[in-house]
């Protein structure tokens, strides 16, 4: 579990810096985690231990909602004057990830289609 730890957190690590050198405005865990994809895709599986230590963050996932928790705890000044704005982002955001979702959804579909029937032949 510890490698499987060290190597998502590597990944992160170098989103980061890759972010904090070029300036690109994505943030750090987002291209660590493409990274990973990366890394995952090029090994050509998920390795058992990779895939156990997934499981136990993705379980204990609700525990890292507590420091965003805190912060709009801390923040909610800013929440309540703008809470107009962070609405729109919210409703907005939820929109465009359903549609963005429906699209690849359909998508894989399609192709995943076209292999059996080319497989088929």
């Amino acid at each position: 579990m510890l490698e499987a730890l060290t190597l998502i957190l590597i990944c992160q690590f170098a989103g980061e810096v890759a972010v904090l050198v070029t300036g690109l405005p994505v943030p750090g865990p987002v291209l660590g985690m493409l990274l990973l994809l990366a890394w995952l895709w090029r090994s050509g599986e998920v390795s058992e231990r990779v895939g156990r230590t997934a499981d136990t963050l993705l379980a204990n996932l609700s525990l890292l909602f507590v420091p965003a928790g805190v912060g709009v705890m801390i923040h909610w000044e800013r929440v309540r004057d703008q809470w107009a704005a962070i609405t729109a982002a919210l409703i907005l955001g939820t929109l465009i990830t359903l549609a963005v979702t429906a699209l690849t959804m359909a998508g894989m579909q399609r192709l995943l289609a076209r292999r059996r029937e080319d497989g088929d032949e």
